[in-house]
């Protein structure tokens, strides 16, 4: 009777051994198991499948519009990809004069100038929303923003905004931040109302120009009066990184993210080029000199180039992404002072505004011949070519993802 015993205990610490292999090769099997008896049968356990390691994905800022494309930030940025809400808009150019505190609009077909909008003091940018239903004029000087139905091309009543040199929204449509330079602040709003729901003091002189990372988690301004970059945590709202840039007498403006997400480039009027920056690491960047007095910057609808506007000297540069180097310089016929502007829909017209000449500029983006040079007010700046391709704006002159 113990032999027996003896020999059952055997039988069930054996069977339980069994079982406790089993459950540990289901947990490694990515099917579901059976009761492995026919594996028991054949005298061997079930064999675990190998799997290659998964690189988990970096989460993005909760509420932003995952990419089109990971690999490209300017997907929806293509040749006539207009969004429901945008595609019925009159194509337009809107072009603030700073010096005669009006936005000139210009028909694109005909190179000329239909409409002339009065608005507040020193306008310097025109700026769609998030959602692309409106136009946001910041009226630097007047303290306030103009709105504008691009559907009709109305101004409404102004919103009380102080010191809005530009304007931009976060990447899930959360807040506008408005770059008020002077008061030296990055003010967080509402994006419909203006509304205040965080006020930013910033540590540098001319917060001005701005772009967003590729996950939308953080952001670089430009602060141009103290030739310092901000990087700043879009959902903390909170400056994480300040850097002086390592040139004597620089003033950095237009800030742009490359399509692959890795490389920033920061256009300097005073270092006539642009800075290449790492903004994960936020380390030192390097110079590329382009041309004198570097200002906007602006992406190709295939996102192979972009463009540099050199206002001290009327050229615009190209870059070629793929090599990081330039390609070719284009000279405006009879010279100019080219600033910040706009690709057409299709992409085959660059449009700048003229600065110090009272013009906007249309040049031919296969050629870089000089189409058109139209008289507009005074001191014209931050012109917005719209409607434009894109789900939604992150401000500025219009920045399309």
């Amino acid at each position: 009777m113990a032999d027996r015993n003896r020999t059952h205990d055997r039988r069930s610490l054996r069977a339980r051994h069994r079982a406790a292999l089993l459950a540990v090769a289901c947990a490694l099997v990515a099917a579901g198991c059976g009761s492995g008896d026919e594996n028991d049968r054949a005298g061997h356990s079930p064999r675990p499948v190998e799997r290659a390691p998964v690189k988990a994905a970096k989460p993005g800022l909760p509420g932003m519009p995952p990419l089109l494309d990971e690999h490209d930030l300017y997907a929806a940025d293509r040749p006539g990809r207009l969004a429901p809400q945008v595609k019925d808009f009159p194509s337009r150019i809107y072009v603030p004069n700073t010096g005669s505190d009006t936005v000139s609009v210009i028909d694109p077909k005909t190179y000329k100038v239909i409409e002339t909008i009065p608005v507040g003091v020193q306008p310097q940018h025109v700026v769609p929303s998030w959602d692309l239903k409106t136009l946001w004029v910041n009226n630097n000087r007047g303290h306030d923003l103009t709105p504008i139905d691009p559907a009709t091309g109305k101004a409404g009543d102004p919103v009380k905004v102080h010191d809005p040199y530009n304007l931009y929204f976060t990447p899930n449509g959360k807040y506008a931040v408005v770059m008020a330079s002077m008061d030296r602040q990055l003010v967080f709003r509402d994006p419909h109302t203006m509304e205040v729901r965080k006020t930013l003091p910033v540590n540098c002189a001319g917060v001005n120009h701005a772009d967003f990372s590729a996950d939308g988690r953080y952001f670089i301004v430009s602060c141009e009066f103290s030739a310092e970059l901000l990087k700043v945590d879009t959902e903390k709202m909170k400056v994480i990184g300040q850097q002086k840039l390592p040139f004597e007498g620089a003033m950095p403006q237009d800030v742009k993210i490359s399509p692959d997400g890795k490389t920033w480039y920061i256009a300097d009027m005073m270092a006539d080029g642009i800075w290449v920056l790492n903004g994960d690491t936020f380390d030192r960047p390097r110079l590329m000199p382009t041309g004198k007095g570097a200002h906007g910057l602006y992406v190709s609808r295939d996102s192979k180039h972009m463009y540099v506007s050199n206002r001290g000297e009327g050229s615009i540069s190209l870059l070629d992404f793929r090599t990081g180097k330039l390609v070719d310089t284009w000279h405006i016929r009879g010279g100019g002072s080219p600033d910040m502007g706009g690709l057409s829909t299709d992409g085959k017209v660059l449009w700048l505004s003229g600065r110090y000449n009272s013009e906007v500029y249309a040049l031919d983006t296969r050629t870089g011949k000089t189409l058109a040079k139209i008289p507009v007010g005074q001191g014209p700046h931050g012109l917005a070519v719209y409607p434009q391709p894109g789900r939604y704006s992150l401000g500025h002159t219009g920045i399309f993802r």
